[in-house]
């Protein structure tokens, strides 16, 4: 089978959403991610009013704060108001982080919209979870290779639930669910202890552009909540940890790689 290109998440994408605040009591947050293959750039608007501006495919935004309620949600192209792509309202929730996901080729684009857990896992430890948004490749399984199935038979719009990981390097690979073909072999993951994942497939299987996995730090214990910034040693540190994550292929396969001294 054609091995399908490595992808690294961008380091504009890890500055945009790693070393995120949970939500405050009173607020929810809101991030988007466009994963709509032949969708334009977008502008999001939260009642009218451009809350995310020209988000081009493949990207991730920061997370938003707004007050607890029901908002009604548009997303159209960069600068125009028509037409409007998708429309949803969103009812937020005081306390709780979300991910509104554009998916589907641009004639049946709709909104996944995922609830986030951003507590950190314990110290050694990283937490991952995997979302299938793209539209034309077939369910896929993600295993430790000679282990144990993390996340089985993942269709399109997915996300599975989190998991929890020991901290440290991963070599990945990606089989098709039907046929145990394995896609793709990506030696040399870096997955950083109390930091939170969000791990998407997008693209097309059979097209252009192609099948791509982009990744993102969604929490790390590297902010500073007194202020929401980061000092640049912790930001140096966390980009050269997350800049490893490098993931491709219709799903993942997670094979611990040895670390010795």
């Amino acid at each position: 089978m054609k091995r399908l290109a490595l992808v690294s998440a961008a380091l504009l994408l890890v500055l945009a959403t790693a070393g995120t605040a949970l939500a405050q009591d009173d607020t929810a947050r809101v991030r988007v991610v466009h994963a709509s293959p032949d969708a334009p750039a977008v502008d999001v608007l939260v009642n009218d009013n451009v809350a995310f501006s020209n988000v081009p495919f493949t990207e991730i935004s920061d997370y938003a704060s707004l007050d607890a309620g029901t908002y009604n949600v548009k997303v159209v192209p960069t600068g125009e108001t028509e037409p409007v792509v998708i429309e949803a309202d969103l009812t937020l929730e005081a306390g709780t982080d979300y991910t509104v996901v554009a998916v589907g080729e641009l004639a049946n684009i709709e909104p996944v919209v995922l609830v986030d857990d951003n507590t950190l896992p314990a110290a050694g430890m990283a937490k991952v979870r995997f979302m299938h948004a793209s539209p034309d490749a077939p369910n896929v399984d993600i295993q430790v290779a000679d282990g144990p199935v993390l996340f089985e038979n993942v269709p399109f719009k997915e996300a599975f639930p989190y998991i929890t990981v020991d901290a440290g390097t991963y070599d990945l690979e990606a089989a098709i669910h039907d046929s145990g073909d394995v896609a793709l072999e990506v030696p040399g993951v870096a997955f950083s202890e109390r930091t939170v994942y969000t791990v998407f497939a997008m693209g097309l299987a059979g097209g252009d552009p192609a099948l791509q996995a982009v990744a993102s730090a969604d929490a790390t214990p590297a902010v500073l909540p007194e202020t929401g910034g980061m000092s640049p040693t912790l930001l140096i540190a966390l980009i050269a940890a997350v800049a490893g994550v490098s993931l491709a292929g219709m799903g993942l396969y997670l094979r611990r790689k040895a670390i010795r001294a």
